[in-house]
């Protein structure tokens, strides 16, 4: 791998883990169009210590207050907005965990097709378009219980599907419970937290059992950009969210799955 293929895959990374437009696509266009060979398990374990880290970073006031909210709920009995918040998340999570043990291997076999990553991409941002247009809009993340959270997790789990984007879907579902586009998002944000490092120590497993090495540089290149732009990536797509809404990334996805059909049905 050499020094641009890895800088690229890294911000591509990076940008579409937390935009509502799916990183699985991104990741196979290049290697297309450029006829680039697979980057590797090791490389893809640096990129998502980097996404992972970005998100840590940016939110770790949220993190420090739902810790600091746990630990008066479990010793002094006393609830709180961080605490239900962090129950939020762990409970948001779980869906995910059992679908990924049940059926990740079906899925990794059989529905990474560019064909399936196409349709998904035009077929979920017509959701998260509906979701926009219908949500109500006025619930805040303070309110998020565990029934909301189950839901949202059950949500999450349809994104083991290729294309159909972890943080679109939740944020979708979001919207479609009446919640606010900034508490959907940071919601979906945290509840990032744990499932990329579940992701990541899966492929971290994986990655000693089969013995599979990468050259240092390229992996410390990957953690490297891949954190610096998820960490861009989350702060502007917060800070613009309120004003340019999710239409442009529901065109986006209209314009990038017509292009894998192309792709898949004349380029390929």
């Amino acid at each position: 791998m050499d020094l641009f293929q890895a800088i690229f895959l890294a911000i591509v990374q990076g940008l579409t883990e937390f935009l509502p437009i799916s990183s699985s696509g991104h990741l196979i266009v290049p290697a297309v169009l450029f006829g680039w060979a697979d980057q590797g398990l090791a490389f893809d374990v640096a990129v998502h210590v980097g996404t992972l880290l970005a998100v840590l970073v940016y939110f770790r006031k949220d993190v420090i207050a739902i810790l600091n909210g746990w630990f008066v709920q479990i010793f002094k009995r006393i609830p709180s907005p961080e605490a239900q918040l962090g129950w939020a998340v762990i409970i948001g999570t779980i869906p995910a965990v059992i679908a990924g043990l049940l059926v990740s291997d079906l899925v990794g076999s059989h529905l990474r097709s560019i064909e399936v990553i196409a349709a998904t991409s035009i077929v979920f941002g017509l959701l998260l378009l509906y979701s926009d247009i219908k949500g109500g809009k006025n619930r805040t993340i303070e309110s998020i219980g565990w029934k909301v959270a189950l839901m949202i997790g059950l949500a999450q789990a349809v994104a083991l599907i290729p294309g159909t984007s972890r943080s679109g879907i939740t944020i979708t579902c979001a919207l479609l419970l009446g919640y606010t586009r900034e508490s959907a998002a940071r919601f979906s944000f945290l509840l990032s937290m744990p499932t990329i490092f579940g992701a990541g120590l899966l492929m971290s497993l994986e990655l000693i059992e089969t013995g599979e090495t990468g050259v240092w540089q390229d992996l410390l290149i990957g953690a490297g950009f891949a954190a610096i732009s998820a960490y861009i990536c989350i702060h502007w797509f917060l800070k613009l969210l309120d004003k340019i809404g999710f239409m442009p990334f529901v065109a986006y996805r209209m314009l990038f799955g017509g292009l894998l059909f192309w792709m898949a049905y004349s380029y390929v």
